[in-house]
């Protein structure tokens, strides 16, 4: 416990015992009651915090973002802000973060995590303390996405950063997530965004395209139902069983399902002359199909709305959906395996 000493003079003082067992006090001078109880209730907070090993309360942990250069050296003084010390800034901790989850994660959500860390850097600082974070700056950041974002983006980032939170917790680097307040993080697609892309329509793009990996690429997200990139990138040619027209895909997005992400889907008649020029134009011992475009990374969007807009179409932000995927191929969304072999 603290307490509060009335010196002479006005001077007011608090008094504690150390963990170490010595009793140790700090001079606060001429100061009001109130004030002088209000500062002892923070040392209290602190000292336990101390005498346990468990985080600094966060209404302690901004006080001492305020309570001035002159206290704060008092209290360093008498050891009571070791652990404030140890507090991570959220730059700080989110590079670390991150840093530990590139070794079990694939680099296309490693891509995605970085996103959402930049994005909560630049709506809460990159200099704040973690342990400072209130569910009210949980709100401002959560306007901040949502401000000239898509909702379904503003929601995944935000759902990261419940993750990140979630992290902090369980490392005890703060006490509660200042996020776990948010729900209704769903991403659902908008309905209104949605098109179904007809064959007269992808094959005029389709002609004007002049590179034919390119047009493969989109001829495999149209006819053969593959999420580009990631799936279509990851072809290689022994994934083609050209007597039996059917193509071995392998989806990173669902690795960890019983299937191992892998199904099987046919090589429809529009699909095949589009990998056959592709076929035809590899080089000798050429493993992968792509040997262009190897990147999952690679922004190919800007280049397809490019091709769109000179056959006088409008370009889609989301030309292809899940749903178009399941309908083109006859394969449900989870993917299904059959025993094709090459």
């Amino acid at each position: 416990m603290a307490s509060i000493i009335n010196d002479a003079n006005g001077l007011r003082r608090i008094q504690f015992v150390a963990p170490c067992g010595a009793r140790k006090a700090i001079r606060l001078g001429k100061i009001e009651r109130k004030s002088a109880e209000a500062i002892g209730r923070h040392v209290e907070a602190l000292l336990a915090a101390k005498l346990c090993g468990e985080t600094i309360p966060r209404t302690t942990a901004v006080w001492l973002t305020q309570c001035g250069d002159t206290l704060k050296a008092k209290l360093a003084a008498v050891g009571l802000t070791d652990a404030c010390a140890k507090i991570p800034t959220l730059q700080e901790f989110l590079t670390e973060y991150l840093t530990y989850r590139e070794a079990e994660l694939k680099a296309s959500t490693m891509m995605v995590l970085h996103q959402a860390a930049r994005w909560l850097v630049r709506a809460l600082g990159a200099d704040v303390r973690l342990n400072t974070i209130t569910p009210a700056d949980a709100d401002r950041a959560r306007a901040f996405l949502l401000n000239g974002r898509a909702k379904a983006t503003a929601n995944k980032w935000t759902r990261y950063a419940k993750e990140f939170f979630n992290a902090a917790v369980r490392r005890k680097v703060v006490s509660a997530n200042p996020f776990e307040h948010i729900t209704g993080l769903a991403v659902v697609g908008n309905a209104a965004r949605r098109v179904f892309v007809t064959d007269a329509d992808i094959r005029k793009v389709l002609e004007t395209i002049p590179c034919s990996q390119f047009r493969l690429i989109v001829a495999l997200a149209r006819y053969g139902g593959l999420r580009i990139p990631s799936e279509g990138l990851a072809l290689t040619w022994a994934d083609v069983n050209w007597e039996h027209s059917r193509l071995v895909v392998r989806a990173s997005k669902t690795a960890h399902h019983a299937d191992g992400g892998v199904r099987v889907v046919p090589i429809f008649a529009e699909l095949r002359p589009f990998l056959e020029a592709v076929w035809d134009e590899a080089k000798e011992g050429e493993v992968r199909i792509f040997s262009r475009y190897t990147d999952v990374r690679i922004n190919l969007r800007t280049q397809f709305n490019r091709w769109i807009l000179r056959t006088g179409l409008e370009p889609r932000l989301k030309p292809v959906t899940d749903e178009h995927y399941a309908r083109a191929t006859g394969v449900p969304l989870g993917g299904a395996k059959s025993g094709a072999t090459r």
